[in-house]
């Protein structure tokens, strides 16, 4: 069973809003890009979040765009045995630093979980400084997770407030 990390995170001192996976997939690997597989709905839900089509940019600008809009990507597995892509595979994992990231994002009031892997794995690492943040868990994006699309966007858009504008009641 092949060792995988995940990437740097994406945020700045403006991130409202940070989304949290588990551990990168193949796909995502081999491209080095956030949900990179075609099957991932990832970049199709944030465009209906922000009302911006993300799909059709380049990743780069997609990157900047989510930033834009007070939006930062991190794992909440740092490296982890594991076979193929499915979260259920994850062994031996270890967590990303999730405490001292939080430290430097002062606009921070939101942590969503994008998947059950992800909320369970992070709220663990994150402990009693979860209570500090507004926690939403989201359907997975994922393919694996095989509900309809219109179900997970329905989840998906309670998010919109929080990527709007800047505010200090989302806690």
């Amino acid at each position: 069973m092949s060792r995988k990390r995940s990437f740097p995170h994406v945020t700045d001192t403006n991130t409202r809003l940070l989304i949290l996976g588990s551990l990168p997939g193949e796909a995502s690997l081999a491209q080095s890009q956030y949900y990179a597989h075609p099957q991932n709905k990832f970049w199709a839900l944030m465009s209906d979040v922000i009302d911006t089509d993300l799909v059709s940019l380049p990743y780069a600008q997609r990157l900047e765009t989510l930033l834009k809009n007070g939006v930062g990507l991190w794992d909440v597995v740092a490296e982890a045995r594991r076979e193929g892509s499915l979260d259920s595979n994850i062994r031996e994992h270890v967590h990303n630093d999730l405490t001292r990231l939080l430290t430097t994002l002062p606009q921070l009031r939101v942590i969503a979980f994008n998947g059950g892997t992800a909320e369970r794995l992070g709220l663990k690492a994150l402990g009693d400084i979860a209570s500090n943040y507004r926690i939403i868990k989201l359907p997975s994006s994922s393919p694996a997770f095989t509900r309809p699309y219109a179900e997970k966007k329905k989840e998906w858009e309670q998010l919109k407030i929080l990527t709007a504008a800047p505010h200090t009641s989302a806690k």
